[in-house]
């Protein structure tokens, strides 16, 4: 019995040979890349009707996760002011409304020498403000007054007004004075210090260089309503640490802080007793006009 014959030897497989890729079908050059290009809008209009690539509209009132507001092209809203500044002026004129004190200011103004303010603020919430200068043209000396009755203007004695010291009433409490009568500089004491505490105020605040010799952070306060009448007077105000007014350039003139303030007596009383009569006006008396001498015509 013969053995069975092998089979055939077969020859190795050769590896196919490599060759560069040749794309077989679609367009090429620029003709290609233009037909490419619409197909891709055509496919996006497709797209887009059929509702899978609808984009919502940017809500104008909505705000990122960081609280950033975004305006209607969907793009943040530009952040005006330094909020930290704000913030930080609203605590020290908030602890300046608990600071009870007596401390002296010098008020420098414009062609005028320079005078001394005082300011008392009392535990029981009245205050005075003795304003050298503060009526009749820088002629006459006043002190604003606030007791639970009322505002009062008091003409204080001075070397051009020699006469005892009265009030006058001049506005009810915690209401404004008539513009014809108020010497302004008790407002950066009182009633201005509400408005730093005011989140709905109208202000830019930021800080800035210090006002010279004055203590603590001074801030830049400005009003973001040019239509409307600020209220305060734009400026710079300086604070201490514990609400201390230490100094402020306003409208009116620059006032610094002279010394140590010490405490407050447990109330402010009137100066002098209060009169019936017109307060004293802020501006100077008008010049008496003089009247002309008639002249005799000679006789020949």
């Amino acid at each position: 019995m013969r053995p069975a014959a092998a089979p055939p030897a077969t020859a190795p497989t050769a590896d196919p040979p490599v060759r560069p890729y040749v794309p077989t079908a679609g367009p090429s050059g620029v003709g290609g890349r233009l037909v490419a290009g619409i197909a891709m809008i055509g496919g996006l209009m497709l797209l887009g009707a059929c509702g899978g690539g609808d984009v919502p509209p940017a809500d104008p009132g909505a705000t990122s996760p960081a609280g950033v507001t975004v305006t209607a092209t969907g793009t943040p809203a530009a952040v005006t002011g330094d909020t930290d500044a704000r913030t930080q002026l609203a605590a020290l004129a908030a602890a300046a409304e608990d600071r009870h004190l007596r401390a002296f200011y010098t008020l420098s103004r414009s062609g005028q020498p320079d005078r001394t303010v005082t300011l008392t603020s009392a535990p029981d919430g009245t205050w005075r403000v003795d304003v050298p200068g503060g009526a009749l043209g820088g002629t006459a000396d006043v002190a604003i007054v606030s007791t639970r009755d009322g505002i009062f203007q008091c003409a204080l004695p001075s070397t051009t007004r020699p006469d005892p010291t009265t009030c006058v009433r001049v506005a009810a409490p915690d209401k404004p004075l008539p513009a014809s009568v108020d010497p302004r500089v008790q407002h950066v004491f009182t009633d201005w210090r509400k408005v730093f505490t005011d989140r709905q105020a109208s202000l830019a605040v930021s800080t800035t260089r210090a006002l010279p010799h004055s203590r603590g952070t001074c801030f830049s306060v400005d009003s973001t309503a040019a239509s409307l009448s600020a209220p305060l007077d734009i400026g710079i105000y300086c604070f201490d640490t514990d609400g201390t007014l230490t100094a402020a350039r306003v409208a009116f003139g620059t006032i610094l802080l002279n010394g140590q303030p010490t405490d407050a007596p447990r109330t402010v009383p009137l100066p002098g007793p209060v009169v019936a009569g017109a307060a004293l006006r802020t501006a100077a008396p008008p010049t008496p006009s003089v009247a002309a001498t008639p002249t005799s015509t000679p006789t020949s």
